[in-house]
Order: structure tokens, then sequence, then C-alpha cells
């Protein structure tokens, strides 16, 4: 047996694997977007769905959301990433601890906890109370900045990680050398850091968007059905109208729109290699 038949032999199962359980259901799924009542090839299914209000308007939503989360995560990653890449090695370990913590906790669990914080009598209206900004508590769940909140926090640990990997990779001499120049921090970050780092923001980016649009639980506890996204709108679909054909055209724009995210932010991590 060749080495090649020994490699094909062993691929088999797996390859198996997710063709049966995974390409195949996914292929029928798809598929029924694709075709009208009778039968026939169609694009109506999709122009029903663009013709409807609440869908392009729960579309868009999706889309800003996963935009602010991973904008909101490269920010707060990068002073984070930078601060452990700075610290000692045995502080850099816990740091990164820290992070991967949550990680280790089910998203459900993580979620609830904003539940507690942000509720009518959670921590953060009790201290609005007590330091009088409102005279009644305010009505945080079930808004997008609540579900913003959440993903936030949920998928931050993975823009981070991708930073810190980056970051350590980074020639030790090249912001030291920058900073004798002249360079301020700002320019240093700007025109040293971030280019050379922006392989791993390319991948954080791609983890954290395609994260946050796919993401059921948080936006389902948090935004409820008045902060619908294309995940909770899916399930409404199927499990309430029983509405599988626009389940099919939901399921092909998630993945268009996470493809198109990930050529994108790659498009833009190679710009100055090519």
């Amino acid at each position: 047996m060749t080495d090649r038949s020994r490699a094909a032999l062993l691929i088999a199962p797996a390859a198996l694997f997710i063709v049966a359980g995974f390409l195949l259901p996914v292929g029928v799924l798809l598929m029924g977007g694709f075709r009208d009542g009778a039968g026939a090839w169609s694009l109506a299914r999709y122009v029903e769905f663009f013709a409807t209000p609440l869908h392009v308007e729960t579309l868009w939503r999706t889309l800003r959301l996963g935009a602010l989360v991973t904008i909101a995560s490269a920010i707060i990653g990068y002073a984070a990433a930078l601060a452990i890449v700075d610290s000692s090695p045995s502080s850099r370990g816990r740091y990164i601890g820290l992070f991967i913590l949550p990680m280790m906790i089910s998203p459900v669990a993580r979620t609830y906890a904003w539940v507690v914080l942000l509720g009518r009598t959670g921590l953060v209206n009790v201290l609005v109370l007590k330091l009088g900004l409102s005279d009644e508590p305010l009505r945080i769940l079930f808004t997008e900045t609540a579900v913003f909140l959440g993903l936030v926090q949920l998928f931050l640990p993975l823009m981070v990680l991708s930073l810190v990997s980056a970051l350590e990779n980074l020639p030790p001499d090249v912001t030291a050398a920058a900073r004798l120049l002249g360079a301020s921090w700002l320019d240093v970050f700007l025109k040293v850091i971030l280019p050379l780092t922006r392989e791993g923001l390319a991948v954080g980016g791609v983890l954290v968007f395609t994260g946050a649009i796919t993401a059921y639980i948080t936006p389902a506890v948090l935004g409820g059905s008045k902060v619908l996204m294309l995940e909770t709108l899916l399930f409404q679909r199927v499990s309430v109208a029983n509405d599988v054909v626009t389940a099919s055209v939901i399921a092909m724009l998630l993945i268009v729109m996470s493809y198109a995210a990930n050529a994108l932010l790659r498009r833009v991590a190679s710009v100055r290699k090519a």
C-alpha cells in the first residue's frame, strides 16, 4: 500500500462523516431556498425575503451588531494583548488564564449572568438609582445594548488570544527603535504594531464577527423577540411557523456573510504583502 493510499484510508472515515453529517443535510436545506412552490429552480424565495421590511431590518441589525462587536473587541483586545505581552512570564500566564476561563463556562450561564446585572433590580440599576442618575430603573434588557454587551463578553477572549499570538511574534526591537527615532506611542501603534500584527487582527476579526452573527443563546436571552437577529429569526421560522424555506434563505445569508467577512479581512491583511 502506497503512502497516498494509506493517507486516503485514514482520512476516509472523517471525510465520510463530514459529508453525511454536515454537507449533505446543509446542502438539502440550502437547495430549498432556490425552488419555488412548483419545485422549479428560482430566486423567488430570496425576492420574497428581501421584500419583507422585518427581514431587511433584521439583516441590517445582524450586520451592524456583528461589525460593532468586532470593532469593540479589537480596540479592547489590543489594549489587553499589549499589556499581557509586556508583563512578566508568570503574570502573562495568569492574565491569559483569565481570558481562557470564561471560554470553559457554558455560554448559557455566561449570558444569564448579564440578566442578573442588567435586570430592573440588577446591579446596574441599583447603582443608577443610588447615584440619582434616574428616578426609576432603566430598561436595559431586551435592547440592542444588552445584546452588544453580551456578545462582546462572549467573543472578546478569541480576539485577545489572536492578538497575543501575533504580538509575541513581533520583533522585540522594532517598537524600541521607532521610539528612539522620535515616534510617538500613537505613531508606533499605527505605523509599526498594527501593520505587523494585521494577520492576528484578521483571524480574531473573522472569529468574532462570524461568532457574533451566528450566536443564538445571547441574542435570544438578552434581546428576546424585540431584538431579532438572523439566527433567532431562523429559529422562530422553523420552530414556530414551520417555515423551512425562509430558514434556508436565512442559512444561506449567514454562510455568505461569514465567507464574505473572512475574504474581506484576509484581503485587508494581505494588502501590503502583495
